[in-house]
Order: C-alpha cells, then structure tokens, then sequence
C-alpha cells in the first residue's frame, strides 16, 4: 500500500495528518485516544484497531480541498 499526504493542521506537517491510500482509503495519523471514559464509547472495536484524535478543522480544511478540486498544501488545503 502506497499514502499521499493530504494534510496536518500541525506545524511541520506532524501528526495530526490525513493520507489518502492507493486502495481508496484513508488513513490518519495522530495521537492514540487513551481517555478510558471515551474509549468506552467507541463501539465494536476488532482486535488489531485503534482510535486517534484528530481536530475538526483538519478534516473540514480536507473536504474543502478535495471538494474544490485543490492540492492540498504542506500544512492542509
């Protein structure tokens, strides 16, 4: 499987970030949600899966670029 950076709303492109993958997925980069009360919300976790954490901002700023046909840039859209 291949990625291509979509965006970070990061400094330097650090995690937080969006990857698009050569298999019409999406993968995200970021910080492992340990918070034990949010985990227990999360529903059906298979072994071999995780949570992150990932802003709002940077899969709105995301959806834009690729709605609007643009390339995202170093940091985002």
């Amino acid at each position: 499987m291949r990625l291509r950076f979509l965006g970070s709303t990061s400094e330097a492109g650090a995690c937080p970030s969006l990857y698009e993958t050569d298999r019409g997925t999406i993968v995200v980069q970021g910080l492992t949600l340990i918070d034990p009360e949010a985990r227990a919300d999360l529903r059906e976790v298979l072994p071999g899966e995780s949570a992150v954490e990932v802003p709002r901002a940077l899969l709105v700023e995301i959806a834009r670029a690729v709605l609007t046909g643009q390339e995202p840039g170093p940091n985002g859209g």
